[in-house]
């Protein structure tokens, strides 16, 4: 990343460390601790170049939308089934634009953002998002995935009040998704089996298997379980929308164009995406209130 050898940025950080008189690292040939000072330095050299960002990126404010290089985080239960249908359109419609893509989960993203090695981050609300403004383009609702042998005569609709929890299967800690579930049906973590999985794809298996039914948003219920004739997908009878898509930034970012044509294509493309007669547009369009 600095374009250097080992030995040379080894060096340069010994010729650091003597002119502060201080350890920024704690080192053998094994393994690399940063020492308390370290920790301080290193935040204090963190703003430092963020603020030299800002400085490189004012041409941004005068270069055409979503063009240049561009830094986006995305969270593992949104990427799958957002990236297919909007990287055709950017790279159609934006050829100059340089996207550099990294996947993770909520709370790692927000981190990179607020430090500065992301411009932007793409989550799932409600979640806290600090001090970083918020540009929602979607919302949506959860559908209830479970194998047909388990419907009753005649059942098109959940009532989330006769849910079982223990029969649901919902990703491990640490995914908002998980949170997000929980909450458009009231309920707590309280399941039968114990699993541990990072993958929607995996918990649908599972209920292809019947340990269980599970809970999926709606921009994944068709690419997760259209397949599949052996499961069933009925809506919640809770009030809408059970989560939100936001764009996420710092105050600062001189980028707010960029973030803006963004917001507005990924909820164009979504909504032509899934509008049909039985879905629910987002309610955010290109004229939609941004909120902080």
């Amino acid at each position: 990343m600095c374009h250097v050898s080992p030995s040379a940025l080894s060096m340069a950080i010994s010729e650091l460390e003597n002119q502060l008189c201080i350890q920024v690292f704690e080192r053998d040939n094994k393994r690399v601790i940063i020492t308390s000072q370290g920790y301080d330095l290193i935040a204090k050299a963190q703003d430092v170049k963020l603020k030299l960002d800002e400085i490189s990126s004012i041409g941004v404010k005068r270069a055409p939308p979503l063009s240049g290089s561009l830094s986006l985080g995305i969270i593992p239960t949104v990427s799958p089934y957002l990236l297919p249908i909007a990287l055709p359109c950017l790279q159609n419609d934006y050829p100059s634009l340089s996207l550099a893509i990294t996947e993770g989960q909520s709370t790692a993203l927000i981190c990179q953002v607020e430090e500065g090695s992301l411009d932007m981050a793409i989550l799932a609300l409600p979640f806290d998002v600090n001090e970083l403004v918020t540009y929602k383009f979607w919302s949506e609702d959860f559908y209830y995935v479970t194998h047909m042998d388990n419907l009753k005569p005649g059942e098109a609709f959940i009532d989330v009040n006769n849910l079982d929890p223990s029969e649901l299967l919902l990703l491990e800690d640490g995914h908002c998704l998980k949170d997000h579930a929980l909450a458009a049906c009231k309920l707590t973590d309280k399941t039968h089996f114990d699993v541990r999985v990072s993958s929607l794809t995996t918990i649908i298996q599972l209920v292809i298997n019947k340990m269980g039914s599970t809970l999926v948003p709606q921009m994944a219920v068709q690419p997760l379980t259209g397949a599949f004739t052996s499961l069933a997908r009925l809506p919640l009878n809770q009030s809408s929308p059970h989560r939100e898509l936001a764009i996420v930034a710092r105050s600062s970012y001189p980028g707010t164009e960029n973030i803006l044509h963004l917001s507005r294509l990924l909820s164009k493309n979504l909504a032509a995406h899934h509008y049909t007669s039985d879905t629910r547009m987002s309610s955010y369009d290109s004229n939609s209130t941004l909120s902080n």
